[in-house]
């Protein structure tokens, strides 16, 4: 099946058009990849209501970063929400946001394992995650290493999908047949 992968810089409309690529589906798995509501901070609790809100009732929404066993199991598409939350998460999750080599050793081999897991796959999968690069160099030894890995990420999923779009200012540039960077 086809997977597209869907860039775009903060605010831009990316998530508005992976949605809308799926709209007409009803049995769409949603996967959210980030931290859950926190009580806490009800700015955060309010994007997650808003997302939840424009998507239609009828997809199922999980909540994982896990993606290699709903990637293997057959059903409906699958929209992944997104790669720049789940590095993060699965940084977090590992404890090693202190330990940068090790973190790059970690989300280079789950990298490996999600993109066997696209190209195995037999569902339909729209992936969003956010651009890197454009601006600023982070401050921070983490930021940096969040800048390169997600830049790494989103040419490994790239390399290996159908589809590439990239989302700008609300516009949709389709880089599909795009030439590729070597090696």
């Amino acid at each position: 099946m086809a997977v597209t992968l869907v860039s775009g810089g903060m605010r831009s409309g990316k998530s508005r058009h992976a949605e809308a690529l799926l709209r007409d589906r009803a049995d769409v798995t949603y996967v959210a990849c980030g931290r859950g509501a926190d009580p806490a901070d009800p700015e955060w609790q309010a994007r997650l209501t808003a997302h939840r809100l424009q998507r239609p009732t009828a997809w199922t929404t999980v909540e994982t970063r896990d993606l290699a066993p709903l990637l293997g199991m057959p059903g409906g598409p699958l929209l992944v929400e997104c790669l720049g939350t789940w590095l993060t998460g699965i940084v977090d999750d590992a404890g090693l946001w202190e330990d940068l080599c090790a973190a790059s050793e970690f989300v280079a081999e789950r990298t490996a394992e999600l993109v066997r897991s696209l190209s195995g796959s037999g569902r339909e999968v729209v992936l969003v995650t956010n651009e890197v690069g454009l601006s600023l160099v982070p401050l921070t030894p983490a930021g940096r290493f969040f800048q390169d890995e997600l830049g790494r990420l989103n040419a490994a999923v790239a390399d290996h999908a159908d589809h590439v779009h990239l989302v700008v200012a609300g516009r949709v540039l389709d880089l599909s047949a795009a030439p590729r960077v070597g090696s």
